[in-house]
């Protein structure tokens, strides 16, 4: 007996697409309002993507939905042109809340809403830690119509009733598998129970690992399952290379080498602890190689300005740990070094899904010393995809 019931879990583990998803080829088609249409449009987007095609529609039908697709196919407009939908702007009160693991991903998601809804005279607000709550508690008494946070400030502001939820209709959570990791997932627990009990629930990742999933069926009824496969996530475009160092201390040297390299459009270098981030770009600057860097524990204001002169170009290579790894679009990154190979597989997708995004050309570099190869070609096998080593020409690439 209990032999069967561990297969029907496995069968009902197994990530498919929901059957009765149907794929909607345009913007037209999904009968948006007309000022949202519009805001899509001035946007720059013109056709949806695969996941926009599937999923938009189902989620303003109203169905609890689980989407999953690679970094930099459009998954924060999608839900973002969902709740732009079903919001109704002349209600000021909050009507979604879209949850992030980092902070600066709440703030681009908060800057795509309110670009998308630039027609709709749309209030969305960035409710993050690291900043005041005085300033919070001000907006959110102006009338929000979204609120796009971390799930510990929210919580905040929805205990100390300043977010008032009666009017909650949908809640995204984003980049999911973070989200509902042993950190945030007692808050996002305590943030479902507040939460009116009809409201639709929204997941979306580019991993979902199988205890993540499990874990959905805590605050989601009959979810919609939408993929875009595994295998297909070796992301098109983006070409990925090694290069074999023998021993740690030669990864800087490689680095050294490759610094025209870097700057000829803008790289992003990840390292996997912050001390290593800090030791690494203060002997890069010793070096007079001009780079910034950013992690979890700088002050939120160190990190907006370095985020804001890598945005704007002005500073080129960018020295990070894996807060920078997830949903951080920047348009002209299209070079990514693991400068440290990434501690688990799901974040290799994360990170070298910083450049090439939406199908534009990008490279990924892993530095590869002989305690690594193992992991190397495990990554290979996850995603079924080839990592060959670099050749010379690299630049030309770029």
């Amino acid at each position: 007996m209990a032999d069967n019931f561990d297969r029907d879990l496995d069968d009902e583990l197994e990530f498919q697409t929901s059957k009765d998803v149907k794929v909607v080829p345009t913007f037209e088609a999904m009968n948006l309002k007309e000022n949202l249409l519009r805001g899509i449009y001035a946007y720059g987007f013109e056709a949806p993507s695969a996941i926009q095609s599937r999923a938009i529609s189902q989620i303003i039908s109203g169905r609890d939905t689980i989407a999953q697709a690679q970094s930099g196919t459009g998954k924060t407009a999608t839900f973002s042109v969902s709740m732009l939908e079903v919001i109704d702007t002349k209600v000021r009160e909050p009507q979604a809340i879209v949850l992030s693991p980092t902070r600066e991903l709440a703030v681009q998601i908060q800057n795509v809403i309110m670009a998308l809804g630039d027609y709709m005279n749309v209030q969305c607000h960035a409710a993050i830690g690291g900043t005041s709550v005085g300033d919070d508690i001000k907006k959110l008494e102006q009338g929000q119509h979204i609120v796009s946070g971390t799930p510990g400030r929210v919580l905040d502001m929805i205990r100390r009733r300043n977010l008032k939820v009666r009017d909650i209709k949908m809640l995204v959570l984003d980049e999911a598998d973070e989200l509902l990791n042993k950190g945030f997932q007692e808050q996002i627990y305590d943030i479902y129970r507040f939460l009116p009990p009809a409201t639709q629930v929204v997941v979306v990742s580019a991993t979902l690992p199988r205890d993540v999933l499990e874990m959905t069926t805590k605050f989601m009824t009959d979810p919609l399952r939408i993929l875009v496969k595994r295998d297909e996530l070796t992301l098109e475009g983006l070409k990925q290379y090694f290069i074999a160092v023998e021993k740690e201390e030669w990864k800087f040297d490689t680095l050294c080498d490759l610094y025209d390299t870097l700057t000829i459009t803008q790289a992003v270098i990840f390292c996997n602890t912050k001390r290593k981030v800090d030791w690494l770009a203060e002997k890069m600057k010793q070096a007079n190689f001009t780079v910034c860097s950013m992690h979890g524990d700088m002050p939120q204001s160190e990190r907006d300005s370095i985020m804001q002169d890598f945005r704007q170009g002005s500073s080129r290579v960018l020295i990070s740990t894996d807060v920078w790894a997830r949903g951080i679009d920047v348009q002209q990154v299209s070079l990514v070094i693991n400068y440290d190979l990434p501690g688990n597989r799901e974040n290799y997708i994360h990170r070298i899904g910083r450049s090439g995004r939406f199908g534009r050309k990008g490279v990924a570099i892993n530095f590869v010393n002989d305690d690594d190869v193992r992991a190397l070609r495990d990554i290979e096998q996850y995603y079924s995809t080839q990592i060959d080593e670099m050749p010379m020409n690299v630049s030309e690439m770029l």
